[in-house]
């Protein structure tokens, strides 16, 4: 999409709602702020980093930049007094080792902001969702590495995986209340967090190899998929992962 252009289908219907997005300062977070906000949603973009914010802002009046840390409860207690309709929790990390050498600082750190913050923050939307009555969409950036399992990524599969099952159980729960929960789960990305990754040919070569469209994806990709999942076009879409991995899991 591009400014200007006609919304299709399925990106209608989101004028006005209110939206948060974590780890929006770049990346896949800044790509899924820029959609939806041109989609005519009220995005409030979440990161630690305010400069990168503001640039982001910048760029459509839809997006509030806010600034905060989504490990820190005083942040929680904040976002839950926003009223949300849609959430996207996108904010996690990774870092790449083999299981011998996975240190107890890098276990506690991913579970902490992969599994425990995407908690905190979904439940306090669900509050949010649930006091203000109008129903809602949660949407958890996975990875097909929450489908699968990969060498060095012992510790990455884990939190994902965790995070797929917390979208079934959400979905169940909370779809007599209006309230829709699902995944995008994204292979290998154009971003800066995967650019030093990709950078290696070999892994580049790996990776592109696996994926039988024979291409890396990109942050539209993912955005565009998110937009669906936000949009009243997907009403009757909960529980579900919608994999955007150029085919990396159909083998």
């Amino acid at each position: 999409m591009g400014k200007g252009t006609r919304l299709p289908a399925w990106a209608q219907g989101l004028l006005g709602r209110q939206a948060v997005v974590t780890g929006a300062s770049r990346g896949l977070g800044s790509a899924i702020a820029i959609y939806l906000a041109e989609a005519g949603a009220r995005v409030h973009a979440v990161a630690r980093n305010a400069v990168d914010l503001q640039e982001l802002a910048d760029q459509n009046a839809n997006i509030l930049p806010m600034v905060g840390d989504v490990t820190d409860p005083e942040f929680i207690a904040d976002l839950g007094k926003l009223e949300i309709d849609i959430l996207v929790n996108n904010a996690g990390m990774n870092r790449p080792l083999p299981i011998q050498e996975v240190d107890p600082e890098t276990l506690d750190r991913m579970l902490e902001l992969n599994v425990r913050a995407a908690y905190l923050v979904a439940q306090a939307a669900v509050k949010s969702m649930l006091a203000h009555g109008r129903g809602g969409s949660i949407i958890n950036i996975t990875s097909q590495m929450g489908h699968v399992g990969s060498p060095r990524r012992t510790v990455y599969c884990m939190t994902k995986h965790a995070l797929e099952g917390l979208t079934k159980a959400m979905a169940v729960e909370l779809a007599p209340h209006g309230i829709r929960a699902n995944s995008v789960a994204p292979t290998f990305i154009e971003t800066p967090m995967t650019k030093p990754m990709l950078d290696d040919p070999a892994f580049f070569s790996f990776v592109k190899g696996m994926i039988p469209m024979g291409k890396i994806g990109q942050v539209e990709d993912v955005a565009a998929a998110v937009l669906y999942l936000a949009s009243p076009a997907s009403g009757m879409v909960t529980g579900t992962s919608l994999l955007v991995d150029g085919g990396w899991t159909a083998q």
